[in-house]
């Protein structure tokens, strides 16, 4: 199989690591990629935003499957072009993509499908974000409508600022707030049947005890050993499903990863948010432990041949993972400082890294391109072991400037 991954970041880098892995995949190319994809995949230096670019680059490549990894050019409509070259492709067209790319349109599938969520408005003015604010009350939870790298969302007991919020975006969802712990859940879809992954967390702000702006993520964890049993059998059955099931009733069959953040509130599940795409970092811990081979399950679903009751395997143990922030991220982070000690981390047992938002600079040194430059990986038997790797093989690298934080996974371990 010769595989075509779209994408430049460490969730690209991870699946291009798990298909290199898959014994299937003949031929790995990625396109922009990263210098970290660059070691084990051929990278293209193309627009991915450009559908007629990509398919010309997959149609002179010969390549078998297409997996598009980030939102935006699901939501430009790349996986349609895939598709109507008669490419098999792993991502949701662009009407289906809104479920991602539109948070109203989101709402307006779940209503539909019976999905719990948080009562939202949608607000097209000042005056009707300030009396959806006013109703829902404090927290205050305001939400982009569009696209905006996981950084669209502001949660504040601050009235001024969830109004400073609404009024820098054209459209936004306002909704009440949910407590509790927050869980992600990836299904892989093939337009009928949705297939779980295991249940990973994230970490959203920027500094340790959840302090700081929200950021794309800081680091990830699976598994949850605080999560209730039958947690992933509820959610396919009350979220995932009906989900597909409404899409597909709209001839827009969901075929690609369902991403769906989760909250345990007192009241049971409830949906946070979907996403048309492998979350970041999640998919750097998921993927760690994920035994089954990625490119054929990455195909079938393209292809439309998933079995519904497929049970896949899983490497036992755990995985957290470490993300290395530039300097001043994620409010204007700097770019070009020189990057040391990966392969130190690299060397440190049951520790990697995987690269995010780096480039190589005139002379061929590893810079930093991006706010989130490094993901670096621990897996080990327990959490406490995934969780020392990581932070040793941390410590070894070195960036002007650079932040993460040092409490991921550490409730979970200390629990």
């Amino acid at each position: 199989m010769r595989v075509l991954v779209l994408g430049s970041g460490g969730r690209e880098h991870a699946l291009v690591r798990a298909l290199h892995r898959d014994p299937a995949v003949t031929d790995l190319h990625c396109a922009p990629g990263n210098p970290g994809t660059a070691e084990i995949a051929a990278n293209h230096a193309i627009d991915m935003l450009n559908p007629t670019a990509v398919v010309e680059l997959a149609r002179r490549l010969t390549i078998d499957l297409v997996v598009v990894g980030p939102e935006a050019p699901l939501v430009a409509g790349v996986a349609d072009a895939v598709r109507e070259a008669g490419l098999a492709c792993f991502g949701p067209d662009k009407a289906a993509a809104r479920i991602e790319g539109s948070k109203a349109f989101a709402k307006e599938v779940m209503q539909a499908a019976g999905v719990p969520t948080a009562r939202a408005r949608v607000c097209d003015t000042s005056g009707q974000a300030e009396g959806a604010l006013s109703e829902f009350g404090p927290p205050y939870v305001v939400k982009d409508d569009g696209l905006a790298a996981g950084k669209g969302v502001v949660v504040t007991d601050d009235m001024g600022a969830a109004m400073e919020h609404a009024a820098a975006c054209d459209r936004v969802v306002i909704e009440e707030f949910l407590d509790g712990p927050e869980v992600s859940l990836f299904a892989l879809c093939d337009g009928q049947d949705a297939v779980p992954l295991v249940p990973a967390q994230d970490f959203k702000r920027a500094y340790d005890g959840d302090a700081g702006p929200n950021t794309g993520g800081m680091g990830a964890y699976t598994p949850l050993p605080w999560a209730p049993p039958g947690l992933v059998d509820e959610v396919m059955d009350t979220v995932i499903r009906p989900t597909v099931n409404e899409l597909r009733r709209r001839e827009t069959p969901y075929v690609g990863v369902l991403y769906a953040g989760l909250a345990l509130t007192s009241r049971g599940v409830r949906v946070i948010e979907f996403n048309a795409r492998f979350g970041d970092p999640e998919t750097q811990v998921v993927l760690d432990r994920l035994a089954t081979p990625l490119g054929g399950l990455l195909q079938a679903c393209a292809l439309g041949g998933l079995a519904a009751d497929q049970r896949l395997a899983w490497h036992p143990g755990a995985a957290v993972t470490v993300v290395v922030a530039a300097e001043n991220y994620p409010a204007s982070p700097a770019k070009g400082d020189v990057i040391t000690g990966l392969d130190e981390a690299n060397a440190v047992p049951g520790a990697y890294v995987l690269q995010a938002g780096t480039a190589l600079d005139a002379d061929g040194r590893l810079v930093s391109a991006g706010g989130r430059v490094l993901n670096v990986v621990g897996s080990g038997a327990d959490l406490a072991g995934a969780r020392a790797a990581a932070y040793e093989a941390a410590g070894k690298i070195r960036l002007r400037g650079s932040h993460h934080r040092a409490d991921i996974a550490l409730k979970a371990v200390e629990a």
